[in-house]
């Protein structure tokens, strides 16, 4: 959301390309259908690491999620996206082999100085292409990868992420000595007033630095990196046609997520975290947020806003946020908008947009 919700809703998808039939459609791509056979996500969790780093085969869906706002040695902008779902047909599923029921997709998005580029894989749990491992943590679909470089990491403070598509590769070095931050209620992340809901936290301190391959040019690149985990196993209501997330780096050293679910009513669910320079947060609801589209912009056939105004009064936080591509369409089988902006105003900074169900 990744409200990195991300774009689990692959469960149709992944159901699709395993020759099943997809279940019709609530919310936004099916995420808002029932699911009560499977764990259901309540308040009062408590948290535990590096074993909340791995999978939760109880909990339907799930997703690794990792963006980057980067420079080259020219002062060009760069972002890039990194994101592993795990989808659940049936709940408890840990079997080895091709009786396991989790299936997983993978997507890797880079925007760049020619545009953007995206690509996907999909993976069959059981058979080792594709999984999670808590301690040490890694994640993986095929050759793509998000794992620690040290054998105890329960802060995931220290990480490489690869991944590859037809004309670009980029490989990454993460580094953060700050502490995870938990969102909403220590960790327990609503998604509507209905009680849709996910377990949500995030590592938004990571240096980013690597090399980004493309069309043959190497380019070296820095900047900041931002880590999301969620899993649930019904985060959006029926009546939710998507979501606009943000993730953002000001100047200061403070961070800040914010996101809204849109409604059909027009009466959109919006929440967030303001997160120090330090890594103390405090819950953003909707008194809190003002959030408005400011310019709609023609991408892949339909009209978006890849500008924003938001504003968070109580922070003294008034800024407009522009997209730095318009045309960042994650071009998959269920097919969104995801990419890095800029902003100013009060504050300023870099970090990234992700808008679905448009």
């Amino acid at each position: 959301m990744s409200p990195s919700l991300r774009v689990a809703l692959f469960t149709g998808l992944l159901l699709a390309a395993c020759d099943a039939e997809p279940p019709s459609e609530q919310g936004f791509a099916g995420l808002g259908s029932a699911a009560a056979q499977f764990a259901q996500v309540t308040p009062g969790r408590a948290f535990s690491f590096p074993a909340d780093h791995g999978a939760h085969p109880d909990y339907r869906i799930e997703w690794w999620y990792v963006t980057a706002n980067l420079e080259d040695e020219q002062g060009r902008t760069w972002g890039v996206q990194w994101t592993l779902f795990r989808n659940a047909l049936q709940p408890g599923s840990t079997e080895p082999g091709w009786s396991n029921q989790n299936l997983w997709m993978g997507h890797a998005g880079l925007t760049g100085p020619g545009g953007h580029r995206s690509a996907e894989r999909f993976a069959r749990g059981g058979i080792g292409q594709a999984g999670v491992e808590a301690s040490p943590f890694k994640a993986w679909i095929d050759d793509w990868r998000l794992s620690s470089q040290t054998a105890a990491n329960a802060g995931l403070g220290d990480l490489e992420l690869y991944a590859k598509g037809g004309t670009f590769d980029y490989r990454l070095q993460l580094a953060s000595s700050s502490p995870l931050v938990l969102h909403g209620e220590q960790g327990f992340s609503r998604k509507s007033g209905q009680g849709q809901a996910s377990y949500y936290y995030s590592q938004p301190f990571f240096q980013a630095r690597g090399t980004i391959r493309l069309e043959g040019n190497i380019y070296q690149v820095k900047g900041l990196a931002w880590l999301d985990r969620e899993w649930s196993s019904q985060p959006l209501a029926p009546d939710q046609q998507g979501w606009d997330w943000f993730s953002l780096h000001l100047d200061s050293g403070e961070k800040l997520m914010l996101f809204q679910l849109r409604q059909a009513d027009g009466k959109h669910y919006r929440a967030g975290t303001w997160i120090s320079a330090t890594g103390e947060s405090r819950v953003l609801d909707d008194q809190d947020i003002v959030l408005t589209p400011v310019q709609q912009s023609r991408v892949a056939g339909r009209q978006l806003p890849t500008r924003w105004s938001l504003r968070i009064p109580s922070e003294g936080f008034e800024i407009t946020a522009t997209s730095v591509q318009e045309n960042a369409w994650m071009d998959t089988q269920f097919p969104y908008w995801e990419g890095p902006v800029r902003f100013s105003g009060s504050h300023q900074g870099v970090g990234y947009l992700e808008m679905t169900g448009y």
